[in-house]
């Protein structure tokens, strides 16, 4: 279970950092917080954690989501919570549902949720923008790449090597 404890303390961790570090403010007046790099790689995590648990993964961002609660501050752990539970059911269920091989489900999942998770959590905390959500989105994927060519590298060395 070690992606799924990974997921959780992830989500508690994303959700205290933006109480704690301070604001960017872009050339358009809009304010960023560089956390959201970071935000980009729970929702790889979570995939990551659903092939290790299966559909337990959405009590364990629940649980996540409760102990933000509890850690972070009100407004912030409310709109997690919600910009989470959006987004990642969407992750979810394109993770799911679609059947393709994994680096293309976290690749897929995460264009998809990641845009509402970002507008989502921006207009609950009174900062959205359409810049900011494209900002927002644009460093959340910058993870899910990451992942995505990792992941496609090692799909093609391990059916290059049952090809030998």
């Amino acid at each position: 279970m070690k992606y799924a404890l990974l997921y959780i303390f992830t989500v508690v961790l994303v959700n205290c950092a933006f109480d704690l570090v301070p604001l960017l403010t872009l050339p358009g007046g809009e304010q960023w917080s560089p956390v959201a790099l970071a935000v980009g790689f729970v929702f790889v995590i979570r995939d990551y954690a659903q092939r290790e648990i299966g559909h337990y993964v959405l009590p364990a961002m629940l649980l996540g989501g409760g102990i933000s609660w509890l850690m972070a501050t009100p407004e912030i752990a409310l709109a997690s919570m919600y910009a989470f539970l959006i987004g990642e059911l969407l992750d979810w269920a394109v993770y799911t549902f679609t059947g393709r091989p994994f680096s293309q489900r976290v690749l897929l999942s995460s264009a998809l949720s990641t845009p509402v998770d970002s507008a989502v959590f921006l207009a609950m905390i009174g900062l959205f923008s359409f810049s900011a959500v494209l900002v927002m989105t644009l460093s959340k994927m910058a993870g899910a790449l990451i992942v995505f060519f990792l992941a496609r590298r090692r799909e093609l060395l391990t059916q290059h090597a049952g090809t030998l």
